[in-house]
């Protein structure tokens, strides 16, 4: 299950889960305001071609199709430092992919970056598969986005192997007695060694303030003075670091589905029991209140009852899951996640647990196998190899096993089904081969412009309520907020056409919402 926001990179496990379903989810310091100084890399010349398939690291498949009316995308490589306190040593290539804007020349903003989340998510893949819901956007803007360092095709972290992921991914990660907590540790030790021997020379460099300094690079290799952004989940964080290391060259900024940059990683882990919880009740509401018979349950609280009970049994005995694999516990509560990730997953959820109480598993297993970044070939993306090296070297804090034992009956207080397994989650840095920077992110960013922070009150992954912790870190009249009433991970992508005029109009023409605007 995801930390912080793993969104699935939002977008990439959303178009993972529907083809897989189809066919069968640098150091912290004060504010700095002056360009990247290493003069070499700031004078290179991008070389844009035609983009090729996506790498396996990338999540694989084909060579992104054209925009409706024809544009194609292209792709680019850009040097940066492996080190950014060495910027003129090693350098690492950076991943990008863009659609040239499509209105006006004379009328051209600039570029507008996207960072789609995880974090670990490939923006080489997602923006593509996305990139007609932002056809307003490109009238105006180049659509630009990248695989962040660590992720893809710019130097991707590598851990375990295909077939050792099998087996990592269906380790009880809720264990009831002394044995299993031992196996867990011993499985995380195992996976966390690999990560290690096969990714030892970048896994010190893959911060999210390294990440947004590769960004601001890339704001002058792409030659643009401001960087205008667009954010969802994890890059709402990446952003808000952005904007404190370089507020003076923040230009229009959306950060959608917010991560809340005053929490510890324990804490941010709890926020999410509780918004994932929030967004079954939901979900248990939404079926249970529908003229027709739920086939899930007859109540809300037998929806949920019998969720657990599904979830106890295969804690005893997996069910058939996608031959040879089970599904095990672990799978089918990451199945059940990833499909509240979206209210458009909700009929999935419905069959995979109806099928599921008959003993077929094979929905909730495609479910998990999407947020896993596992495709229907076996192979895995490193999506959260690289979700758990960011996490890592991002978060100071390393939990024990005894420290996740006495927090157990607060993560349960606050949800019944994912509290055992958010909590147990923790223990993912535990002997980590680099030192966590900081308890949480820094995002103040006075003298930036204003950036649009939107919150959706039915989010699970970045709870609504960071929006308005995001905003005031962020500092008086920098963080705007917007509410959106709905379900799922984000806002824009719901196509709520308050939201999207909101956005449109501030990306588009810089007319800034009221804040305190509410849509849905």
């Amino acid at each position: 299950m995801p930390k912080k926001s793993q969104s699935r990179a939002t977008a990439t496990a959303a178009a993972a889960t529907a083809v897989l379903l189809a066919s069968s989810l640098a150091a912290c310091g004060g504010s700095d305001t002056k360009d990247t100084e290493d003069a070499d890399l700031t004078a290179q010349k991008l070389s844009w071609e035609d983009c090729p398939a996506p790498s396996a690291a990338e999540g694989g498949g084909d060579a992104p199709s054209p925009l409706p009316g024809g544009a194609e995308w292209q792709c680019a490589t850009m040097k940066a430092p492996l080190d950014w306190s060495k910027p003129k040593g090693d350098t690492i290539d950076i991943a990008l992919i863009k659609a040239a804007a499509s209105g006006d020349k004379d009328k051209r903003i600039g570029s507008l970056v996207f960072n789609f989340g995880g974090p670990g998510g490939s923006g080489i893949t997602t923006l593509p598969a996305f990139g007609e819901d932002y056809a307003k956007l490109r009238t105006r803007y180049d659509l630009v986005s990248f695989d962040p360092r660590g992720v893809g095709r710019s130097a991707g972290i590598k851990c375990e192997d295909d077939e050792q992921l099998d087996e990592y991914f269906q380790q009880d990660s809720t264990p009831d007695d002394d044995a299993e907590k031992t196996k867990l540790v011993d499985n995380v030790k195992a996976f966390n060694g690999a990560c290690e021997k096969n990714s030892g020379k970048t896994l010190p460099h893959v911060r999210t303030t390294d990440a947004a300094r590769d960004m601001d690079l890339m704001r002058q290799v792409l030659g643009d003075d401001k960087l205008h952004y667009f954010g969802i989940s994890y890059g709402t964080e990446l952003g808000g670091v952005y904007a404190h290391l370089f507020p003076k060259k923040v230009g229009r900024a959306v950060f959608d589905a917010v991560v809340d940059p005053t929490q510890t990683a324990e804490q941010g882990s709890l926020g999410q029991a509780k918004g994932f919880q929030r967004a079954l009740d939901n979900f248990a509401k939404d079926c249970t209140s529908k003229v027709e018979d739920c086939p899930v349950g007859d109540s809300e609280r037998d929806v949920k009852d019998r969720i657990a009970k599904l979830l106890k049994d295969l804690d005893e005995k997996p069910i058939t899951g996608l031959p040879p694999r089970k599904l095990t516990q672990t799978a089918a509560t990451n199945g059940i996640a990833q499909s509240l990730y979206s209210k458009d997953f909700w009929p999935y959820l419905t069959q995979g647990l109806e099928e599921a109480y008959d003993g077929d598993g094979k929905i909730l297993m495609l479910l998990s196998d999407s947020m896993n970044g596992r495709n229907e070939d076996g192979e895995y993306s490193n999506i959260q190899a690289a979700n758990v090296s960011i996490n890592c070297a991002d978060d100071k804090a390393r939990y024990t096993t005894r420290y996740v034992e006495e927090k157990l009956p607060e993560f349960r207080e606050v949800s019944p089904l994912f509290g055992d397994y958010l909590a147990w989650g923790m223990v993912g840095c535990t002997d980590w081969a680099v030192e966590g920077q900081a308890d949480h992110p820094d995002v103040g960013a006075d003298g930036a412009p204003p950036i649009l922070v939107i919150g959706n009150t039915g989010d699970p992954a970045t709870p609504y309520e960071g929006a308005r912790k995001m905003a005031q870190a962020l500092g008086k009249g920098v963080g705007v907020e917007l509410t959106y009433k709905g379900e799922g991970h984000g806002a824009y992508d719901s196509k709520d056409k308050c939201v999207r005029r909101n956005v449109d109009d501030y990306l588009l023409e810089g007319t800034v919402p009221k804040a305190g605007t509410v849509c849905g």
